[in-house]
């Protein structure tokens, strides 16, 4: 849901409320699996002729009445599954763009590093899964390689968060930060800003000749603190919302615990092709439109990440 990928040079980010996330994880169980699911809400059910912002929309989804997602829903809190139904911070967002736009958001599960790919592929009409906003994105660069490979996304800021390390509960390899990592395992999601910062961190330890980090990394961020959980490593990384409600839920709490502050502070980003710019603008209105008459607010209050709220809709101001 981290960020994902690849923002995430490394300045502390605003902290998220740890303790409203703690209530949303005791009311919700996290599941994940490929299906799709509609998030509407009353957006689904509005006649198009009372949505506001119908007109901004390109005439092929004012046809089809829905906009299709692409989004990894493995990323509790931001995205999840609870008895089946998707849930989370992006769908209660689209829920609520939904209203403006007179459109359902029909959520599309898939693995996290193929979503832009679904973008060129026209399976989705966009992706909302907690991915960050960053130049390489926007311009179509591996950012490992360097290498150009795709014609990049334009992206709509929606939200701000940080990358956070957790390990197992009482931290008994003493971790602090990322460069007590040197020389030990570590679990992330593949394709993600912790994965980003885990083989960069990797490269500055062996330089330092503390040996290199050994990073394992997984489809989705579920699997990788299932590993954490069963001593498969010392630590794992992901945004911080993800990180907090993995502390705050996980065995009742009794499994990992947050260290250190949180790095890379950036933006997440709704992902839109570059030849799609009606439908980008549509989406930057609808988001503003929340923000300006509150829903946006109660949605963060609800899950308890205020502190990541922005107040003015960028279009590619990831960095």
């Amino acid at each position: 849901m981290t960020a994902r990928t690849t923002r995430r040079s490394a300045a502390v980010s605003r902290s998220l409320g740890i303790g409203a996330v703690a209530v949303a994880g005791a009311l919700l169980l996290t599941a994940c699996g490929d299906q799709t699911e509609n998030a509407g809400g009353d957006g689904g059910k509005t006649k198009a002729s009372d949505a506001p912002l119908f007109d901004k929309l390109p005439k092929k989804i004012q046809d089809a009445g829905v906009i299709k997602v692409g989004s990894d829903i493995a990323y509790p809190p931001v995205e999840f599954k609870d008895g089946g139904k998707t849930v989370g911070i992006d769908p209660d967002i689209a829920a609520a763009m939904g209203k403006q736009l007179g459109v359902e958001f029909q959520f599309n599960n898939g693995v996290f590093d193929g979503l832009i790919t679904s973008l060129r592929s026209k399976r989705n009409d966009l992706v909302m899964s907690a991915m960050s906003d960053t130049k390489d994105r926007q311009e179509g660069v591996d950012s490992e390689t360097g290498k150009k490979v795709g014609e990049g996304v334009d992206f709509v800021d929606y939200f701000t968060a940080g990358v956070s390390i957790y390990t197992e509960k009482g931290n008994p390899k003493k971790i602090e930060d990322w460069d007590d990592l040197c020389g030990k395992k570590m679990v992330v999601q593949r394709g993600t800003v912790s994965h980003d910062l885990a083989k960069a961190q990797s490269k500055e330890c062996e330089k330092d000749d503390k040996g290199k980090i050994t990073v394992e990394a997984f489809d989705n961020d579920v699997e990788a603190q299932t590993r954490l959980r069963g001593g498969g490593a010392v630590a794992g990384s992901s945004d911080f919302p993800v990180a907090a409600y993995a502390v705050k839920t996980s065995g009742g709490g009794k499994d990992f615990e947050l260290v250190g502050e949180q790095v890379e502070a950036g933006p997440y980003g709704i992902a839109v092709s570059k030849d799609n710019t009606e439908l980008r603008d549509a989406i930057k209105a609808a988001l503003e439109a929340i923000i300006e008459n509150g829903e946006y607010d109660k949605i963060l209050k609800k899950w308890g990440v205020e502190d990541g709220a922005v107040t003015e809709v960028k279009i590619n101001g990831g960095s």
